[in-house]
């Protein structure tokens, strides 16, 4: 029983850190890299459709990301739905080719990212501190209902601390990598 409430909350700490990396790929660097894209959605004959279902998303150099679409009369529609989006991108058609280039950031631009990225880290950070306190509550209800005894309970306790310890001591090392490379020209 305690096992699977420590493996339980181990998952969810583990998940809560899979989706912070998600969310702060998405936090544009003065880098290129394809997964800035992922969440765009493309007018597919009426159909809204992710990107990369309608065209092949490439990096062309460290400041350009190439979409080429399978059907070529979709570069415009791929160029529409990358300006339209909230990443304030200028797309431009070379052929049946988008390029997509990265415009440098400027230093307002950075410290304003920071926050955002700091902001999501002390999300990410109260989420996994309340997969913690769940946990405990769990393992309390068990001493309650005389299926462990105190001892066992209170390392139980001590071993969630310590996972949860790890976890916000992971956070912070991406939070850090990830200020890093904000603030890199």
């Amino acid at each position: 029983m305690i096992a699977d409430v420590k493996k339980a909350a181990e998952q969810k700490m583990k998940k809560t850190v899979d989706t912070l990396k998600s969310d702060l790929a998405k936090v544009r660097t003065g880098r290129a890299h394809t997964g800035l894209l992922d969440h765009i959605t493309v007018d597919y004959y009426g159909t809204p459709t992710p990107l990369s279902q309608v065209a092949n998303v490439t990096l062309i150099d460290a400041r350009n990301i190439g979409v080429t679409p399978w059907e070529k009369k979709m570069a415009g529609t791929i160029e529409k739905a990358i300006r339209d989006s909230d990443l304030g991108l200028n797309p431009a058609t070379s052929g049946d080719t988008v390029r997509v280039p990265m415009p440098p950031l400027t230093e307002e631009r950075r410290k304003e990212l920071i926050k955002v990225v700091r902001h999501e880290g002390e999300n990410t950070r109260v989420a996994v501190r309340n997969v913690r306190r769940d946990a405990i509550h769990q393992l309390k209800d068990l001493l309650k209902q005389k299926k462990v005894a105190e001892d066992e309970e209170r390392r139980a306790q001590d071993d969630v601390q310590k996972l949860t310890d790890r976890f916000v001591a992971e956070i912070d090392k991406i939070l850090q990598q990830k200020e890093a490379d904000l603030m890199a020209i």
